[in-house]
């Protein structure tokens, strides 16, 4: 019997092995791939070799919505992405490939301007917009690109698309940019041409993200601190609720006119700075659902400090009931949920495998983050899989991601 138990226990850490071995595998050959196909095409339309950059999405621990509100967050980048390739052009006018969308956009680059519908192209001209007016000199370029981050699942492929064109345009003309200076073109791209008022993580985590780690970011310093990342015997599970959100056309931005309005009225810079006592002064002479959101944004950042001290107390449940706190906030207090990511959190928390969950990213759709046991991840998948379809009658879609690097120009391969 003894020998058994031996022989099941070897088996059974052989077996984890060879999963984690295939599933790092798989993210690595699918870069590949997406890369291949991009510099495939880009070769077969301009005859010339590009310059190929891969920018990542992003996941968020915890600290959601507090970036805008110079607060704290916990953000990651991951193996999913934009491939961009590039390269200058003689043309007199610059030509742009979407391949996931089957789109060709050609446009002079004097006095660009947001485009209605504009979709992807607007963050692409905002950047370019951007850099004129710092007095950059951007010449005329041919460009592909093609991303694997599904969309409006809330793992910021806007800030993926962003990062990939000032980092190529950077790269390409000589600007000289930092990558403190290109995340910030990157959002103001999105403020000025997509109509999002985001705060800075989204980019900066696309930028400057590290393999196997997640960053707490100061959002007022615009600075972090790295921590690695070992949640032990569970990992890392993204359920999409495959509703595409539309952060422009949502009360994303009415959030923020909240936070600002608050700010003022307690005569501060922003709501990283307030406190509950604070808040509580002036309750008469706000809406309670403003006072709940506002509440919401306090309490949050609170929980991003907690959070990176339970992964240095090596704490795994705490974080796990700080996911669903977050989520509590996210859902009842800045009510920027939706019936969809509360049933994955519900059911969530009646499995004994998952260790917290919550809805991720701006809301009103996209994916939850959930740490589950490594060893029930595949049952786990297929149950909320199946409860999903049930209950709303179409299907979820589940991934894992790996923690990787930031922006990156692709020699031999992405890390």
């Amino acid at each position: 019997m003894l020998v058994c138990s031996h022989l099941y226990k070897k088996l059974t850490f052989i077996l984890k092995t060879c999963d984690i071995i295939f599933f790092v595998y798989y993210c690595i050959i699918m870069n590949k791939k997406l890369v291949k196909r991009v510099k495939r095409s880009f070769k077969k339309q301009f005859k010339t070799k590009p310059l190929i950059v891969f920018s990542p999405g992003r996941i968020n621990l915890i600290g959601e919505h507090t970036d805008y509100n110079d607060g704290f967050a916990f953000p990651a980048a991951i193996n999913k992405g934009i491939a961009l390739a590039i390269s200058k052009s003689d043309a007199k006018i610059s030509k742009v490939c979407a391949l996931n969308k089957n789109e060709i956009y050609q446009f002079n680059s004097e006095n660009i301007k947001p485009l209605k519908d504009g979709d992807w192209r607007n963050y692409m001209l905002g950047v370019l917009a951007e850099l004129q007016i710092m007095g950059k000199q951007v010449g005329n370029f041919n460009a592909v690109f093609a991303g694997n981050i599904p969309g409006g699942a809330g793992l910021s492929s806007s800030a993926a698309l962003e990062n990939s064109f000032v980092f190529g345009l950077n790269e390409l003309f000589n600007l000289g940019l930092t990558k403190h200076e290109m995340i910030l073109v990157s959002q103001k791209a999105e403020h000025n041409f997509a109509g999002v008022k985001c705060g800075i993580m989204d980019q900066y985590a696309s930028m400057f993200g590290l393999k196997k780690s997640a960053l707490l970011l100061d959002c007022r310093t615009i600075e972090s601190e790295p921590y690695k990342i070992d949640f032990k015997d569970y990992k890392l599970m993204l359920i999409n609720t495959n509703i595409k959100h539309d952060l422009s056309e949502s009360e994303y931005n009415d959030r923020r006119e909240v936070c600002e309005k608050v700010s003022a009225l307690l005569h501060l810079d922003a709501l990283r700075d307030a406190s509950k006592k604070d808040l509580d002064r002036i309750k008469s002479d706000i809406l309670e659902e403003d006072y709940q959101k506002t509440l919401y944004v306090i309490n949050e950042n609170n929980r991003v400090k907690q959070f990176s001290e339970a992964i240095k107390n090596d704490n795994i449940e705490a974080l796990g009931d700080l996911l669903y706190q977050s989520h509590e906030g996210l859902s009842t207090k800045y009510k920027v949920s939706c019936k969809e990511l509360d049933f994955l959190v519900e059911r969530a928390k009646e499995n004994p495998n998952v260790l917290g969950a919550r809805m991720m990213g701006g809301g009103f759709g996209g994916c939850t983050i959930n740490i589950v046991k490594k060893d029930e991840f595949k049952t786990f998948k297929k149950e909320i899989s199946k409860k999903f379809k049930v209950a709303f009658e179409y299907d979820c879609s589940v991934y894992s991601v790996k923690l990787s690097r930031g922006t990156q120009i692709v020699k031999n391969k992405i890390i």
